[in-house]
């Protein structure tokens, strides 16, 4: 992808040059604007004017002014102390969205950054050198941590990760990838640890597999619907108050053709999966305008702005901490509702097979203890719905601090993305078992029929009891693997 403009690296390319599918080439348009502008910022730094973090400290120690010799040492040294970071580390794709989203922020006009350092990050995006970016413990306001050991590493100071997810000496991995450590110039360290790249990495990753997750979620939910036998009486189109619940409605009642002959009435559960769907699809919506807004967004503080250097809000992640809490909570709603229309799964009542989904009820346990652990899964969500904005907790000797707790926002998101797709996995195993004590439920879409079929072909044959947690991994792996692949991704 040769980009020509900023605005191309968007949430999309981004997300495919964090998974490695996509490689960034700067253009010399591009760089020679970048160029430009740094020659611009060089002029304004010219004079005695105090420049928060170029010629003088930070925080509590923005009034000891820095002399020449220490100004050239003091962006490569900003990454030094406070590089105070370790494992657990953000994993490879996670660090490559960081860096992705960092070099979209630099090559924004305020932060005056050179056209050598947005080369150098697309080089080190291209050669595929990872930093070792500590995925806890960030206490500052912004990223100031994480952002000071992905910097370390582009300096060769830092540590980066192998193959297997180790941290390595970056120096020796840059060598090895034919680069060289790059220092950072007047004002480019400061402008490298402002900013949230971090956390719009991490959101714009997450919003993608909470697509993916919330069209298996669907999916799953017609297929344990026609199990049931439940009545498509909550999926009429009048019910639909907004255009999400409008397309969770049609999809469904698209997946589900024939009226099911069950109680006049569907489970709670069942009846109020879809506006819960509807919810989901907005609160990712939200997270991906978010993250939009800070791709655009003026990060430096100081940014450079009308010939000035302006202190500026622009490391707080409150916005994208905001919309990834409100993903959170209504993705533990969805393995809450799953967990439930599983327990009616193994009802004879409700569906018209062997009580447990057992081939030899008494003999055989059948899934009831797949349910148990749902239970478990969505219990321990339930740890991380806790809102994990704010916290003016101080840490500047003084001066007043406030953190927005990003990367902490992001874990609640990632473990709630895990939690429902383990939820699903053992909703899916139960609707498997049925089709096969039952047969196909009447119904159900063709394309559905296929989907099942692709779980059907990982798991081993037979209804008897056996070590179900095994065929929990691989229908999880199907899963984490974009299931299903045929006409019902559509």
């Amino acid at each position: 992808m040769i980009v020509t403009r900023a605005e191309q690296l968007d949430r999309a390319l981004i997300a495919a040059v964090a998974r490695g599918e996509s490689r960034l080439t700067l253009a010399d348009g591009l760089l020679a604007e970048v160029g430009e502008n740094r020659r611009r910022v060089l002029r304004d730094l010219d004079g005695d004017q105090p420049v928060y973090g170029v010629n003088t400290g930070m925080g509590a120690l923005a009034g000891v002014r820095l002399d020449a010799e220490a100004q050239q040492r003091h962006q490569d040294t900003l990454m030094t102390g406070r590089a105070v970071g370790s494992a657990p580390w953000l994993r490879r794709e996670e660090a490559r969205a960081l860096l992705a989203v960092r070099l979209r922020t630099l090559l924004h006009p305020a932060a005056g950054s050179s056209p050598e350092l947005c080369r150098h990050l697309a080089a080190l995006l291209d050669a595929d050198v990872v930093p070792a970016v500590p995925a806890r413990g960030s206490g500052a306001a912004g990223e100031i941590i994480p952002l000071a050991h992905a910097g370390a590493a582009l300096n060769g100071t830092g540590q980066v990760l192998d193959a297997t997810g180790t941290a390595i000496d970056a120096a020796e991995a840059l060598a090895a990838a034919g680069l060289s450590p790059r220092s950072f110039a007047a004002k480019e360290g400061v402008a490298f640890l402002e900013g949230v790249p971090g956390l719009t990495g991490l959101a714009i990753l997450a919003a993608d597999a909470s697509r993916v997750l919330l069209k298996q979620a669907l999916l799953v939910t017609a297929a344990s619907h026609a199990v049931a036998r439940a009545s498509r009486d909550p999926l009429h189109p009048a019910l639909a108050d907004s255009p999400e619940l409008a397309t969770v409605l049609d999809a469904l009642r698209g997946l589900l053709h024939e009226q099911s002959e069950g109680k006049l009435q569907a489970p709670v559960s069942f009846r109020v999966t879809a506006p819960a769907l509807a919810v989901a699809l907005r609160a990712v919506a939200a997270l991906e305008a978010a993250a939009d807004r800070a791709l655009a967004a003026v990060t430096d503080s100081p940014a450079h702005l009308d010939g000035r250097f302006v202190g500026t809000a622009g490391f707080a992640g409150t916005d994208l901490v905001a919309c990834a809490g409100a993903l959170t909570t209504a993705l533990l709603h969805l393995a809450e509702l799953g967990t439930a229309r599983l327990h009616r799964l193994l009802d004879p009542e409700v569906t018209g097979l062997p009580r447990q989904l057992s081939d030899a009820p008494g003999r055989h346990a059948g899934l009831v203890a797949v349910h148990k652990r749902a239970v478990g899964v969505t219990h321990r969500l339930r740890r991380f719905a806790v809102p994990a904005l704010g916290g003016a907790m101080e840490t500047s000797l003084g001066q007043e601090d406030v953190q927005s707790f990003g990367f902490e926002a992001a874990e609640c998101l990632g473990e709630a993305v895990a939690g429902v797709r383990d939820g699903l996995a053992c909703e899916l195993l139960a609707v498997h078992q049925a089709v096969r004590l039952g047969g196909p439920p009447a119904g159900l879409d063709r394309a559905a029929l296929a989907a099942l079929d692709e779980v059907a072909a990982v798991l081993p044959p037979g209804t008897g009891d056996r070590p179900f947690g095994r065929d929990l991994d691989a229908i999880s792996a199907l899963l984490k693997a974009g299931w299903p692949h045929g006409e019902a991704n559509g």
